[in-house]
């Protein structure tokens, strides 16, 4: 509700939407939006709209490579497609509009955990061997910490702890409500948890 947001020097809160997507950020919303009657192909396509070169950065065979399952699908109405094809199918169309940064909001959100980890075992790929900035939101702190770098730890829209992941996930208050790293005889209701934690500071 105040403040700016800058990327890259500039500000951009107030830009249109489109604006915002050629400056190179992309959101990759939660709930897997996509165009259900299109083909996948098709749903791939409409992130090259804000392409001016194509044949640089990612195009839809490298999709493919990063995404197989989609090839075998590439023909199929999309909205036949699993929930985890389809948010590779997102993340794909995403790619397409050539990022620099990234935003993935629970991209875990109804997934299985085998193919959870199979996503964002991809992203940490993305990020490493295309160099894509990515900025995670995601309640599955484990498989967050499993493939980010540096993390924030957020209750009620305040930014309450941040660190490495590393750090993160060595921090005895991090084990205790997210990791479950507790002592199973020595837990106490979450609630008399996080009440007893604030009245320390919480992360002191």
């Amino acid at each position: 509700t105040m403040g700016n947001i800058m990327f890259d020097g500039k500000r951009i809160d107030g830009l249109d939407a489109a604006d915002i997507v050629k400056a190179g950020i992309v959101q990759i919303m939660e709930g897997r939006q996509i165009f259900e009657e299109l083909t996948v192909e098709e749903n791939l396509r409409t992130g090259l709209y804000n392409q001016s070169v194509v044949d640089k950065g990612f195009s839809l065979d490298k999709i493919y490579d990063y995404f197989p399952p989609l090839k075998n699908r590439k023909n199929l109405v999309a909205g036949y497609c699993s929930g985890g094809e389809q948010q590779m199918m997102v993340i794909g169309r995403a790619l397409l509009t050539q990022p620099r940064l990234l935003l993935l909001d629970e991209p875990s959100l109804g997934l299985a955990p085998l193919v959870a980890k199979e996503v964002f075992a991809i992203i940490k790929r993305l990020n490493l061997e295309q160099g894509v900035d990515c900025l995670l939101v995601e309640q599955n702190a484990q498989l967050a910490l499993s493939v980010s770098t540096y993390g924030y730890v957020m209750e009620n829209g305040l930014i309450v702890l941040e660190g490495t992941s590393d750090e993160l996930k060595a921090h005895e208050n991090i084990q205790e409500f997210y990791l479950g790293g507790a002592d199973s005889e020595q837990n106490r209701s979450y609630r008399d948890v996080k009440y007893y934690s604030r009245k320390k500071r919480w992360f002191s």
